[in-house]
């Protein structure tokens, strides 16, 4: 059954993001202006204790409306999480947010199957009626609320060498901003440096070359960018082991050079992305 499939491919150690879904996804997003539909749905609430402390935690799948993903993108919040972002869109848009619902604290009972029912039904509500705001949806407060977790965990697993735990949270975190329309901010370009190094030290070689290729496209547009030399190197390089032609973004570097960009000194994508402050 699809429910099944659903699942089983969320749990998939390291699901591989193919060079094939990546142009896809790219392509999908580029296209679309109009935001598409979000349906937010809580899957399951599990009761964590943690030494003094107990809560639930809440797995939330963010699904575009009438379609089927394979690979879902996935959050796990606790309801300290969404109180910290009521608390924050509240600051910011207090007119926006006058007719928002958020559920209130309770002094006992927050464990039982009808509180966790309750509140899990809340969040959804919550969630799709923030994304219905215009200016709310474009926040960063909101955005980040989704995918800066991931960001920072795939950061710190990559910087300690678990790289296929990391590519499977960089990938969660791809998936994450595809689904809520951010695919050409840094923080995506960010996302594809992560991915693009955990597919080469994993011998994924095809794949990471897609996701330069990808990056590549988004920086067509920019003369300057942080990570183009970065990307463009490794681009060379990878495709000159998969046997791809390399000419152009050759030809690109050419161009940095002559511009007087020291590109010996520039970084390679990984230490970019171990020295990327995310906060």
């Amino acid at each position: 059954s699809p429910g099944t499939e659903w699942v089983s491919a969320a749990e998939r150690p390291g699901g591989s993001l193919l060079t094939r879904q990546l142009q896809e996804l790219w392509r999908r997003s580029r296209g679309t202006l109009a935001p598409q539909r979000l349906l937010f749905e809580v899957t399951s609430a599990s009761v964590v204790s943690e030494r003094s402390s107990k809560y639930v935690l809440y797995t939330i799948y963010l699904i575009r409306s009438g379609q089927f993903d394979k690979a879902p993108a996935t959050i796990a919040r606790r309801y300290s999480d969404f109180e910290q972002l009521n608390r924050r869109l509240r600051c910011r848009f207090s007119c926006d947010m006058a007719s928002v619902a958020f559920p209130r604290k309770r002094l006992r009972r927050n464990f039982t199957a009808e509180t966790i029912a309750k509140r899990s039904r809340a969040f959804e509500q919550f969630l799709s009626h923030l994304h219905s705001i215009d200016e709310i949806r474009r926040s960063p407060e909101f955005l980040e609320f989704f995918f800066l977790p991931d960001l920072q965990a795939a950061q710190r697993l990559t910087c300690t060498g678990m790289y296929r735990e990391a590519l499977a949270t960089w990938a969660n975190a791809y998936r994450l901003q595809d689904r809520l329309g951010v695919c050409s901010s840094g923080r995506f370009l960010l996302t594809l440096a992560g991915l693009a190094v955990c597919h080469q030290e994993l011998d994924q070689l095809s794949e990471a070359h897609g996701c330069c290729e990808q990056a590549l496209q988004l920086l067509e547009a920019q003369g300057s960018h942080p990570l183009l030399g970065p990307f463009l190197q490794a681009h060379v390089h990878l495709a000159w082991k998969v046997g791809k032609d390399k000419r152009r973004s050759e030809a690109r570097l050419q161009d940095l050079r002559e511009a007087g960009l020291p590109l010996q000194q520039q970084p390679s994508l990984k230490e970019c992305l171990i020295k990327e402050p995310l906060d």
